[in-house]
């Protein structure tokens, strides 16, 4: 399934809120975009804009968004990665996994920089033999990662992450073995060159749907 990409900008000319909104009583309905909303999120979060207590005000505005820290201006920092351990709790399909954090929540992942064959919605070729490998290797403990280059959620509010099982990235373990292809939306991943390398070889040696499928 397809995602978008994450939107960086600048804040200048953002600072002014929404028509009758008091300074001294916000909230998410006195903005009309994330980024006019960060500009007013404060330590402590006195108007309750930060649901999450992630650092990011009225998310469920639309962008133009920002990745400032709260109170401050001028250029956007740096996105924050996201990375936490959690144990895998179901396999979705090929490139979609569900798990369950320390805290008890569950979490669906999809995992960043590859594609595979869909199982619903009209059976792809390849799609069940992608989904029954990311079962055998999505087991157990596993480490899940943002990159900052990308966007933190597609538009089902999945988590866009690598996914780690003790060195093995699965990701790239699905590419390396045929069952995935790299896909890039914008800009590269971070793990981009390292994934397109192992696809090249996959592809030379006809592995899983390379041969079974005659490519993606």
């Amino acid at each position: 399934m397809r995602f978008p990409l994450t939107i960086a900008i600048s804040l200048a000319g953002l600072l002014l809120l929404a028509p009758g909104a008091s300074a001294g009583d916000l909230d998410c309905a006195d903005f009309s975009t994330q980024a006019q909303a960060q500009q007013y999120l404060t330590p402590g979060d006195p108007h309750g804009l930060d649901s999450e207590g992630d650092g990011v005000a009225c998310e469920s505005l639309p962008c133009p968004c920002s990745s400032a820290r709260p109170g401050e201006g001028g250029q956007p920092d740096p996105p924050k990665v996201i990375s936490f351990r959690a144990r895998v709790r179901d396999v979705i399909d090929g490139d979609t996994i569900e798990v369950r954090k320390s805290s008890g929540s569950l979490e669906t992942i999809r995992l960043l920089g590859i594609d595979t064959p869909e199982v619903y919605g009209g059976v792809e070729c390849g799609g069940k033999a992608a989904s029954k490998l990311m079962s055998r290797m999505a087991r157990g403990r596993v480490r899940v990662k943002t990159d900052p280059s990308q966007a933190k959620r597609d538009r089902y509010g999945r988590l866009l992450a690598y996914v780690t099982r003790g060195r093995t990235d699965l990701g790239r373990a699905m590419v390396s073995k045929g069952r995935a292809e790299v896909y890039v939306v914008g800009n590269r991943f971070g793990r981009y060159s390292n994934y397109k390398s192992a696809e090249r070889i996959a592809r030379s040696k006809n592995r899983g749907t390379w041969n079974s499928c005659g490519g993606f």
